[in-house]
């Protein structure tokens, strides 16, 4: 991007730049910045726009729809005080891949690395990778500079490896240019990425208010939050209260400065879900207590609660997260003063992240006062999860949109892959979450925008006998969410799953099905389930070359139910053509399911090798 007046000509937004996707068959929207209520000119090759910058500068251009188009074409933006121009710019199809880690999950991650990078250079393939940040409000701009980069080993490697293959086959199948956009955080969940009114629309007026109490003064913020963790903490300990009075607490002296999955003989290192108190003092002089400070601790894994004197100063998830919290004068006292901190783990490592140099005092009067590295703790008297604030990184509610999504603009879109969900499982509800989360994304990119989200895989305990799932039953809410969508796809990844890994490797399989759901091709799904006689039929959709039960007579994992709880058990269906025999055994029987487990085995597919997905029906 090359611009003639780098401080005053107009500046294309955050995800506008050489070597860019438009959008087919769309109109090509443009927006950027320039000065208030200039008059911005663009030219996209031959055509001409304009359009007037409004109160904050911004202004948007309209472009007529193109047919896709390698050749390169050149944009140039104008205002009276300067030029911008990008080039490189091709026309085909652009997709946003987003989720959580097996979205993620990268190209040197998945099968067969070596060759797929030796062979993955394609100039008309384009990546962009979306760093990552969260923001209680909307942003402009992205958390750091971000370019748009043709396909390349070196581009391709830590690009989502589900989005890659997805994006190559498309390549393959159509010939046309595709940009490809990674916008991925592990662990999220899916309210962050809710936009502003999906938030609104499912948490209330009152959760926009904190976040926008956060984006204002994050401390004010944490002590209007505060008590709700006061709540949890006196309700699951009896009414206790160790932050007033810390000496209520059995400390003992750190072993060593870093996780607590290192300290050999604690129980941590063997359980390290928990919540930790740790504790330390410093001392002030008159002069130093004068004035408000600040107290940095680092980075925390995860979750930290933070008390100066017994005054909550803050509240912060995020495992890579250096915090440092405002602490009026009010809090402080000549002599000694006490840090207190509440840290909580919910998986993996948990406790100090770095180095101790990072925990420190700075006073009013710029004095550093070292917080040292022999700190005390206490196990606490619970091990849950305390409840987590609006702005939280992971699971706070919209801000991973506000940071990784809202910066890319109005740009058009041919869709959207989404892969997440193990974060959401258990709360009820998924399926009216993905409403929200279509609804926002349409908003900001085009109607016309697909859907295409990705059915859980198979993780966790194998079963021989009926269970219920909390993984079959979010499976379940996703098959909902799409089929009350009218342009989205289901494309299951049940058999691709590990049962002792959460991030299955074998993304190159889960890509080409994602072009397949991208070009609109009909993927199996289950259609109805019907009584007739002593059987139960159950039809599908999108079949191709019939069902098929590798490995026996017989498909796995269909069970008859009735309504009562515990009442499914395993039935044995019959294969004919496209659709399911189920004999009925003599017991109640309203539903059907298959493949409901966390890690079921499954073994019925169609003929082009697709697996059906979990699935529940009434029997009509």
């Amino acid at each position: 991007m090359a611009a003639s007046a780098a401080s005053a000509a107009p500046e294309p937004g955050a995800a506008y730049g050489d070597h860019m996707v438009f959008q087919r068959g769309q109109p090509i929207i443009v927006e950027g910045t320039s000065a208030p209520g200039a008059t911005v000119t663009g030219a996209l090759g031959s055509e001409r726009a304009s359009a007037t910058a409004d109160r904050d500068g911004v202004f948007r251009l309209t472009f007529a729809a193109r047919e896709a188009s390698s050749d390169p074409l050149t944009l140039t933006l104008s205002d009276s005080d300067g030029e911008t121009t990008l080039s490189d710019l091709l026309i085909g199809d652009v997709w946003l891949c987003s989720g959580q880690s097996n979205m993620e999950l990268s190209v040197a991650r998945a099968l067969n690395t070596w060759n797929e990078l030796r062979m993955s250079a394609d100039d008309e393939m384009r990546l962009f990778m979306v760093p990552k940040h969260t923001a209680a409000a909307p942003q402009r701009a992205f958390g750091e500079p971000v370019e748009w980069a043709h396909a390349t080993p070196d581009t391709v490697e830590p690009f989502s490896a589900a989005c890659f293959y997805m994006g190559k086959k498309l390549r393959a199948d159509t010939g046309v240019p595709v940009g490809l956009i990674h916008s991925n955080w592990g662990g999220s969940a899916v309210s962050a990425w809710f936009t502003p009114d999906g938030v609104r629309e499912t948490y209330g007026q009152a959760a926009i208010d904190q976040l926008q109490l956060y984006d204002s003064d994050p401390f004010a913020a944490a002590q209007a939050f505060v008590p709700q963790w006061y709540d949890w903490w006196r309700e699951g300990t009896g009414g206790s209260e160790p932050w007033a009075d810390t000496d209520s607490l059995d400390w003992q002296v750190i072993p060593k400065f870093s996780f607590w999955n290192e300290w050999e003989g604690t129980g941590l290192d063997t359980a390290p879900e928990a919540n930790i108190f740790f504790r330390q003092s410093f001392t002030l002089t008159a002069e130093q207590a004068a004035g408000d400070g600040t107290v940095s601790i680092g980075a925390i894994d995860d979750i930290d609660l933070t008390w100066v004197n017994g005054n909550p100063v803050g509240y912060t998830f995020g495992w890579g997260v250096e915090r440092t919290y405002h602490v009026p004068a009010a809090y402080l006292r000549e002599g000694e003063n006490e840090v207190l901190i509440a840290a909580s783990n919910n998986w993996d490592t948990g406790g100090f992240y770095g180095t101790p140099d990072r925990l420190f005092v700075t006073t009013g009067n710029g004095d550093t006062v070292p917080l040292a590295e022999d700190w005390e703790y206490s196990v606490g008297a619970i091990s849950e999860m305390p409840p987590r604030a609006p702005w939280d990184a992971i699971a706070g509610l919209g801000v991973m949109h506000n940071y990784m999504i809202a910066p890319i603009g109005p740009m058009r879109l041919a869709g959207v892959a989404w892969y997440q969900g193990e974060s959401d499982v258990g709360p009820e509800g998924y399926d009216d979450k993905l409403a929200t989360l279509f609804a926002g994304w349409r908003e900001q990119f085009g109607e016309q925008a697909r859907m295409l989200v990705v059915q859980l895989a198979d993780y966790g305990q194998r079963v021989s006998q009926p269970v219920e799932s909390g993984w079959a039953d979010l499976r379940e809410e996703q098959r909902q969410g799409v089929l009350a969508d009218g342009n989205a796809a289901l494309v299951t990844a049940i058999d691709l799953g590990e049962p002792s890994d959460i991030h299955p490797a074998n993304k190159n399989v889960l890509g080409l099905r994602l072009a397949m759901a991208a070009r609109g091709e009909a993927l199996p799904m289950p259609d109805r389930a019907q009584r007739g006689g002593n059987a139960v039929a159950v039809t599908f959709t999108g079949v191709e070359g019939g069902l098929t039960a590798y490995g026996g007579p017989y498909p796995l994992g269909v069970e008859l139910c009735g309504d009562a709880p515990g009442s499914c058990r395993y039935a044995s269906a019959v294969v004919h053509g496209s659709s399911l025999l189920i004999p009925l055994d003599g017991e109640p029987a309203t539903r059907v399911r298959y493949a409901w487990s966390d890690a079921p085995v499954v073994n019925l597919y169609d003929g082009r090798d697709i697996a059906v997905p979990g699935f529940e029906l009434e029997i009509e």
